[in-house]
């Protein structure tokens, strides 16, 4: 198929901000010459940031998902089995949405990796904490273990059933309560997606604290409750930070509602920070109170090409240092992750090939400043190597399109075949080091081996293709993948959470009075276990 080319856009930097001369070798891409301007370090390029070839992969029909109970050793824990009367005492409580149409309840019962699937004969849709309060009431009552779902995202299988789970879903609780145009306070319930809420901040002239290439399915509620890093952690942190407070429905009905407002409350324990991050375990996020930073005047996001990964690591100390204050974002792939975007999506790179790539986005308040200071940076890593190609764009399109690179790996992961996932946390200077060992250590069993992510926050995503789950492959990885993590005094999990796939290595990241600790709190807001069974905390002998 030709390339389809757009208006030219696509541009290294405004020739008025630049002052360089340097040359850079010109080629060619998808047909179009590439040549730089004068005064620019790149020219415009008229490559539209999509291209299709011929032999990319479409999707037909996935096979179907193996039982997690099938697939995985799991005993059901002793709870009780949804009868009619159980059906009809819901149906009383939220009228008409009580779904148990099989076609329906599949979509809610097999995770978006399409790896883990349970087995729920009932979704039940709320639209208010106080429907939630009584759904749990009586399912605490009758001993009726609980799914809470969001917009099940999730990369661990943490928002499916494992077994007959009934599915608390937050879909429907989806309203914005209040936001405060003045301090930036945002309080909405748990069901509002991510990027609906994105725009709604940003009419108003703020933006989200948070950014995840699920923005257009994930749910606020889902974010807080895996504790989600994303892109914009390096700018604004972790939502330990910017969750001002938390509305939860605890195992036994109660409604805890600490949706407290001001940044500086030291009254007692903090107690929504026991929720964030407990994958829905000690309770149900019903709504959230979060602080919503003012929305940039000025966005630039620079793709470049690196020769190496110690140029990757350079490249970020230089960056650094001389953006300082406005550095928003830095993210990293390697060149399999190039490929597999370009290959399965028909995205087409804007830079020339190399063997790693690193995203930058800046976000300040004047634009000239920022002009100045970017191309201050991009001069220096040129001159000295670190950076052979690359390309800024300002136009929130291209700006898009260049996130788009790096937000759709995983979705480009997911069509090559059966994915081993692995979210970790490491010293930054050993990154990548794990990767290059596997690429070694698996040989021809694994289709790719790739890293790529928030290298700015020491994370890093893992990924393993073949073309189908192979328990060899698996044998290769676990425990070597989390011993080895474990050696660097590294996290085997950064932001993704433990879910069910992952509860039982939590022991490589925390002692065993950690552990023990955490089984005591679940035991005291849980005591019947009945929220989010067989996640998070390792099965008990």
């Amino acid at each position: 198929m030709a390339p389809h080319l757009v208006q030219p856009g696509w541009r290294f930097w405004r020739q008025a901000a630049c002052t360089l001369g340097a040359s850079v070798q010109h080629r060619t891409w998808a047909g179009t010459p590439r040549i730089p301007r004068p005064g620019s370090l790149w020219g415009a390029t008229t490559t539209s940031p999509r291209i299709c070839r011929s032999g990319s992969s479409t999707s037909a029909r996935a096979p179907e998902v193996t039982l997690t109970r099938e697939r995985y050793p799991v005993r059901r824990l002793p709870f009780s089995v949804v009868s009619r009367e159980d059906l009809e005492a819901f149906e009383r409580v939220v009228p008409g949405r009580v779904i148990t149409d099989p076609e329906v309840l599949e979509a809610s019962n097999v995770d978006w990796l399409r790896t883990v699937r349970g087995s729920s004969a009932v979704l039940l849709r709320p639209r208010t904490s106080e429907e939630v309060a009584h759904i749990l009431r009586y399912c605490h009552e009758r001993n009726l273990a609980v799914n809470p779902q969001g917009g099940n995202t999730g990369m661990v299988g943490g928002s499916v059933p494992v077994f007959d789970e009934i599915i608390l879903s937050t879909a429907l609780m989806n309203q914005v309560i209040s936001f405060h145009d003045l301090s930036g306070t945002l309080v909405c319930q748990a069901g509002c997606v991510l990027e609906e809420l994105s725009r709604h901040v940003e009419e108003r002239g703020f933006i989200m604290p948070l950014d995840l290439g699920a923005k257009g399915s994930c749910h606020i509620g889902g974010n807080v409750a895996t504790n989600a890093g994303g892109l914009r952690f390096l700018r604004y942190g972790s939502l330990h930070g910017t969750v001002l407070g938390l509305e939860v429905v605890l195992a036994d009905g109660t409604v805890l509602n600490c949706l407290s407002a001001p940044r500086k409350d030291n009254t007692g324990y903090d107690l929504k920070q026991l929720f964030i991050g407990s994958e829905g375990t000690l309770g149900v996020i019903t709504a959230v109170s979060i602080l919503c930073p003012p929305k940039p005047r000025a966005v630039n996001v620079a793709f470049l090409g690196c020769p190496g990964f110690p140029e990757v690591l350079q490249t970020f100390s230089t960056c650094k240092g001389l953006l300082g204050e406005i550095l928003s974002a830095y993210e990293f792939m390697d060149a399999e992750c190039m490929w597999l975007v370009r290959h399965h999506l028909c995205l087409a790179s804007p830079v020339q090939e190399s063997p790693f790539y690193v995203l930058i986005e800046t976000s300040g308040s004047r634009a000239g400043h920022d002009a100045e200071k970017l191309n201050d940076f991009l001069e220096q890593v040129l001159r000295s190597g670190l950076v052979t190609d690359g390309t800024v764009a300002t136009d929130h399109m291209k700006v898009k399109a260049l996130w788009a690179l790096r937000e759709r790996i995983s979705e480009a992961l997911s069509r090559d075949g059966y994915v081993y996932k692995y979210d970790l946390s490491l010293p930054t200077e050993r990154l990548y080091d794990l990767v290059t060992d596997l690429r070694v250590r698996l040989g021809p069993q694994a289709k790719h081996v790739v890293g790529y992510g928030h290298l700015g926050d020491g994370n890093l995503h893992l990924n393993v293709t073949s073309e189908a789950f192979s328990p060899s492959v698996l044998d290769a990885l676990e425990p070597y993948v989390y011993e080895w993590t474990a050696g660097q005094r590294g996290s085997v999990s950064a932001e993704h959470g433990l879910g069910f796939r992952k509860r039982g290595v939590i022991s490589y990241s925390k002692p065993p009075e950690a552990l023990r600790l955490m089984r005591q709190l679940k035991a005291l807001l849980d005591p019947k276990g009945i929220l989010n069974p067989y996640k998070t905390l390792p099965a008990q002998a």
